[in-house]
């Protein structure tokens, strides 16, 4: 196997201005090739110590390693919701404890099936958010795939609300932190419904 660079040590920054694009071609079908070889293969044969390897890749890695082929997927594809799945557990991992401070608030104001479908314990420090980021994506190569994107997006749409009550609170003193707590937000919502969309479509037999 080939040497992979060292993992790139992002701010918990980048995933607020992470976005796709459009890319050839090729690089479009080698995205969809692996992502489908990569989850095929794994479900052939769920070897535990393989799946967590997978699980770690990005933070072995680095992001970057993954990034450079599905990060230019279209959101609603296979390699699109790999990708943005990855995103999602390398923000908790490089921000665990505003994460699951957001996460916290989120409970707080939601209470409803978010949480519930979700799945995080009650209450959610920095530890059991990366234990719950580790899990939903472990589901992805080892369990039921829609289910898993169902519960990121479920962890999106309590975090991206618990984010903006944070950014409420910041708005008179801190502006700067509100502002990034309220990008943030935005992005987690945009997440939440890419990733519940496709949800829908794995359990149609269309994603791919």
């Amino acid at each position: 196997m080939a040497d992979f660079p060292r993992p790139v040590r992002m701010p918990s920054e980048h995933f607020d201005f992470v976005k796709g694009g459009e890319d050839p071609a090729v690089l479009v079908r080698s995205a969809h090739e692996t992502a489908q070889a990569l989850v095929s293969r794994v479900r052939a044969d769920p070897d535990p110590e393989v799946v967590a390897r997978l699980v770690a890749f990005a933070e072995r890695e680095g992001i970057d390693a993954v990034a450079e082929l599905w990060s230019r997927a279209a959101a609603l594809s296979l390699p699109g919701a790999l990708w943005r799945l990855y995103l999602l557990r390398e923000m908790v991992r490089r921000d665990a404890d505003q994460v699951s401070l957001a996460y916290a608030r989120g409970v707080e104001r939601l209470a409803g099936i978010s949480v519930v479908v979700a799945g995080a314990p009650s209450p959610a420090g920095p530890e059991e958010l990366l234990a719950l980021a580790d899990e939903i994506l472990r589901g992805v190569f080892a369990g039921d795939l829609a289910l898993a994107l169902d519960r990121a997006a479920a962890f999106c749409r309590v975090t991206a609300d618990g984010s903006l009550d944070l950014a409420d609170d910041a708005d008179p003193t801190e502006p700067a932190r509100a502002e990034v707590l309220t990008r943030r937000a935005s992005r987690l919502a945009q997440l939440a419904d890419d990733l519940s969309a496709s949800a829908r479509l794995q359990r149609d037999g269309a994603l791919d």
